[in-house]
């Protein structure tokens, strides 16, 4: 059960992020301060950083935990499913875990869009691979003439995260009328099925 203080939280955080996602909409993300989004939401902006680290973290969310789940998620993935689709059920939990198909829209054009909230979203998911990788090599067996499980695993995480990052991208430049999970089940077949 939610406590009253966490719904209140959670009115707030989405209260700030609807007003910045429109700011930066109608007027462009490097254009947008974090004193206009403060001043527009009704908070301080020691209370907006309270809920939001830096104003990249506008857009890109509390990455730490979307990474946790991912992580969590994939580990729960039954001993038998491959590593493939274990990641595919580990991102299809994340791509909804934190936003409406909209809002996610919206924020996926502001990253692709705007150098630094690409370069701090790469950096960010840079990390999610690192923790993904033990978890993928746990699921490999290692017969003869397969990969190192080390290489193989981290060749598996990348290739998922560089379709998952393929499909986001395609997905916000057609306006979301593509399916992103059949987006990103063809990137994937684009690179598995490459002979």
């Amino acid at each position: 059960m939610t406590t009253l203080w966490e719904r209140s939280r959670q009115v707030a955080v989405q209260a700030i992020l609807d007003t910045a996602v429109r700011l930066f909409a109608e007027q462009g993300y490097g254009q947008t301060t974090i004193a206009q989004i403060a001043r527009e939401a009704g908070i301080s902006q020691r209370s907006l950083f309270r809920y939001f680290g830096t104003k990249e973290d506008l857009v890109c969310g509390d990455q730490e935990a979307l990474g946790e789940l991912l992580k969590r998620t994939v580990e729960q993935q039954p001993a038998e499913m491959s590593a493939w689709d274990a990641l595919r059920a580990g991102f299809e939990v994340i791509l909804t875990a934190n936003h409406p198909p909209e809002r996610a829209l919206e924020l996926s054009r502001l990253i692709f869009d705007t150098p630094s909230l690409r370069a701090r979203y790469i950096e960010k998911r840079l990390r999610w691979q690192a923790e993904l990788v033990p978890v993928v090599r746990a699921r490999l067996g290692n017969g003869p003439g397969r990969p190192a499980p080390d290489t193989q695993a981290k060749a598996i995480v990348a290739t998922v995260f560089a379709c998952v990052d393929t499909a986001t991208e395609l997905w916000a430049g057609h306006d979301g009328r593509i399916d992103l999970a059949d987006l990103y089940d063809q990137c994937l077949a684009a690179v598995r099925d490459h002979g």
